[in-house]
C-alpha cells in the first residue's frame, strides 16, 4: 500500500492549483470598479476549496508512504519534510523578498525583527503561508498519528466530533477573535493566525490521514454513497453562493468584504471543502478520457511549482497590462487567467528541466532532484 500511486491526489493538486490562480486572480479583479459580481463569485467562492484540499492530499500521502502499522521514525521524517517544504519556503521567500527590495528600494524587511516576522508567517508572497502551515503539520507528526489511530477506533463519531469542533474554533477564530490585547507579541501572533495555525485546518488534515489508513473501505464507501455525496456538494455550494448573494444584494457588502466573510473557515465554507474533497475523488477515481487525464496529470505534475511562481507571474502581467491602458474588466481578467496559467505551466516546465542540470538549483526550488518524467507536488 505504501509504494501504491493514487492518481486521483495528482489530479486533485491540478485542480485545486486552478482553483488558487482563480482566488487570486479575483482580488485582483476588483482593482475595477464595476467588477462583475458573478464572475467574481466563481473566482473567489466556488474555488474556495482549493487551499485545505491540499491539505487533504498531504495527509493522504504521508499517511500511505508512513502507516500507522509501519515503524515512524520522526527524525528521518523531518529531515526528508524539511528538505521537501522548508527548504523550498526559505528559497521562496528570500527570492520574493530580494524583489520587493528591488523593486520598493526597501530594505528594512532584511532587519531584525522584521525579517522573523517575515520568515515565521510567510509574508514575502502572500501564497507562501501554506508552506508554514504545512511545516508546523510534520513538525506535530506525532500527535497527528496518535489522533488518527483513536479516531480509527470509531470513525464516524471521531470524525463527525472533530468537524463540530472544526467549526466552532474556525467560527471562533475568524469572525470572534481580535488581536486587542495589551501585550505587542500576543497581538502579533494573533493577527496573523490564519499563516500559522494549524487547527483550521485540522480536520481536514485528519480525514486525509484516516482515508488513506482505510483506504479501501474508503473508496468502497465513495462508491456506495456517490449520489449523496453529489448531492452534498452542490448543496453546501449552494450555501456558500447563498450567503455571498445575501450579503451582496441584502446587507450591501462589497464585494472584498464579501469574500472575507464568505470563506474556507466559514461554517459552509468547511461543509463545502469537506463535500467537494469527496466529490473530486470520487470523480478521479474513475476512468477519465485520455486527454483530459493527460492534462490533469501535467497540472498536479506542476502544481507545486506553479503555485510558487505565480504571483510574480501576476505582478508583471499587471504591469504589462498598465502599460497598455487595459483595465481588468471581466472579460480581460479571463484572459488573466489563462495567460498567468500559461506563462506559469511554461516557467514550472523550464525550471524542472534547469533543474535536471543543475541539481542544487532544483533541490533549493522543489525541495527535490528533479527527474526527466517526474516532478511530483509535495504531498
Amino acid at each position: 500500500m505504501a509504494n501504491q500511486r493514487i492518481v486521483a491526489l495528482d489530479y486533485i493538486r491540478g485542480i485545486s492549483m486552478l482553483g488558487v490562480l482563480g482566488i487570486h486572480t479575483g482580488a485582483y479583479s476588483l482593482t475595477y470598479p464595476a467588477a462583475n459580481l458573478h464572475l467574481f463569485a466563481i473566482y473567489e467562492i466556488v474555488t474556495r476549496f482549493s487551499v485545505p484540499i491540499f491539505f487533504f492530499v498531504s495527509a493522504f500521502g504521508l499517511f500511505l508512504s508512513q502507516p500507522l502499522k509501519k515503524e515512524f521514525h520522526y527524525p528521518t521524517f523531518m529531515v526528508r519534510r524539511f528538505r521537501a517544504v522548508l527548504l523550498p519556503y526559505l528559497t521562496w521567500s528570500i527570492l520574493y523578498m530580494l524583489h520587493i527590495t528591488w523593486i520598493s528600494g526597501a530594505t528594512d524587511l532584511w532587519h531584525r525583527p522584521l525579517v522573523y516576522k517575515y520568515f515565521l508567517f510567510g509574508l514575502a508572497s502572500f501564497q507562501l503561508y501554506f508552506l508554514v502551515i504545512l511545516v508546523w503539520f510534520y513538525v506535530l507528526m506525532p500527535l497527528w498519528r496518535q489522533l488518527v489511530s483513536m479516531i480509527l477506533k470509531a470513525p464516524l463519531v471521531g470524525l463527525v466530533s472533530l468537524l463540530l469542533v472544526q467549526i466552532a474554533f474556525n467560527y471562533y477564530s475568524s469572525y470572534i477573535l481580535h488581536a486587542n490585547y495589551n501585550n505587542h507579541y500576543l497581538n502579533l501572533a494573533i493577527q496573523h493566525r490564519m499563516s500559522y495555525w494549524v487547527l483550521h485546518y485540522l480536520f481536514i488534515f485528519i480525514l486525509g490521514g484516516v482515508c488513506a489508513e482505510r483506504y479501501s473501505q474508503f473508496l468502497a464507501l465513495l462508491e456506495q454513497n456517490s449520489r449523496r455525496i453529489t448531492t452534498c456538494f452542490v448543496l453546501t455550494l449552494a450555501g456558500m453562493l447563498s450567503h455571498y448573494y445575501y450579503l451582496i444584494y441584502q446587507q450591501q457588502y462589497t464585494l472584498e468584504a464579501t469574500a472575507n466573510t464568505v470563506h474556507q473557515l466559514s461554517p459552509f465554507g468547511v461543509l463545502y471543502t469537506v463535500s467537494a474533497t469527496l466529490f473530486w475523488f470520487k470523480i478521479f477515481t474513475r476512468p477519465l478520457s485520455e486527454s483530459l487525464a493527460a492534462v490533469l496529470h501535467q497540472l498536479g505534475k506542476y502544481s507545486y511549482l506553479i503555485y510558487l511562481i505565480h504571483p510574480l507571474v501576476m505582478y508583471y502581467l499587471l504591469i504589462e497590462l498598465n502599460q497598455l491602458s487595459k483595465a481588468l474588466t471581466p472579460l480581460t481578467t479571463i484572459g488573466f487567467y489563462v495567460t498567468t496559467l500559461a506563462l506559469c505551466s511554461g516557467l514550472a516546465w523550464s525550471i524542472n528541466k534547469l533543474g535536471i542540470h543543475v541539481p542544487l538549483l532544483g533541490l533549493l526550488l522543489t525541495g527535490s532532484f528533479p527527474r526527466k518524467n517526474r516532478l511530483d507536488a509535495k504531498a
